[in-house]
């Protein structure tokens, strides 16, 4: 059996639990498709990977789906050969989307058990957010992992722990998580002040920097905390 190692740490119980489990994964760049190949790889069972972008060709220095090879194809049809392959059994849902509040009604009636946010987009997690706090979804969102070098500064908590954290994607999120009356936030973030970009691009203006190891390990401590919410 492929879970074979994976039962002899979980067991039998935990491993149908994790079979069992219906788990969203909105977003599958560094963060998330590092999270939702551990989550396919633990073998959670029903899943639901959602990305509208394609494999660009600076996404190789981090992103698990992107090769030579996959370069130009749209993320979730990348992510639909790799998953597949590893799992054919898994019950797999791929949608080639981006999350719009006004047009999410489709992930909410696949009646996720659990979502993991790893998009960067303010108003798509705010509302993610919102809609799991009515819905009582469990929710881990992944917060700023760009112009990062320290992995070992990556860490779980609460919204209200990320004050003085230097990430202004978190001080945006407990700003707007306020007004709509949401309190708190299980997410992933960074005690690392972000680095200053070295180079610019020849318009002035530059993408977040990344490098190989510190989203993708964002990734898999999101999928770490999953796997251990559903078997616990």
């Amino acid at each position: 059996m492929w879970l074979e190692r994976t039962e002899l740490v979980l067991g039998e119980t935990r491993l149908r639990r994790l079979a069992n489990a219906r788990v969203a994964v909105i977003g599958l760049g560094g963060v998330g498709g590092a999270a939702a190949e551990a989550l396919v790889r633990a073998g959670v069972g029903h899943m639901l990977f959602i990305d509208g972008d394609t494999v660009d060709d600076t996404n190789r220095n981090r992103q698990l789906l992107a090769t030579t090879e996959t370069v130009g194809m749209d993320k979730i049809s990348a992510a639909e050969g790799r998953y597949r392959a590893i799992n054919p059994d898994g019950d797999f849902t791929f949608k080639k989307e981006f999350y719009l509040p006004e047009n999410s009604a489709w992930l909410y009636a696949w009646q996720p058990d659990y979502i993991i946010d790893a998009i960067d987009t303010v108003t798509a997690k705010l509302d993610i957010a919102k809609q799991c706090n009515t819905r009582k979804i469990r929710l881990i969102a992944c917060l700023g992992t760009g112009n990062r070098l320290d992995p070992e500064r990556l860490r779980l908590g609460d919204i209200t722990e990320t004050a003085g954290c230097g990430c202004p994607l978190a001080k945006v999120m407990r700003r707007e998580l306020r007004r709509r009356g949401i309190e708190h936030l299980p997410v992933l973030f960074s005690t690392e002040e972000p680095a200053k970009a070295i180079a610019e691009s020849a318009a002035g203006r530059h993408p977040p920097g990344s490098v190989s190891f510190v989203p993708p390990v964002a990734g898999y401590i999101i999928a770490g905390k999953c796997i251990r919410d559903i078997i616990e």
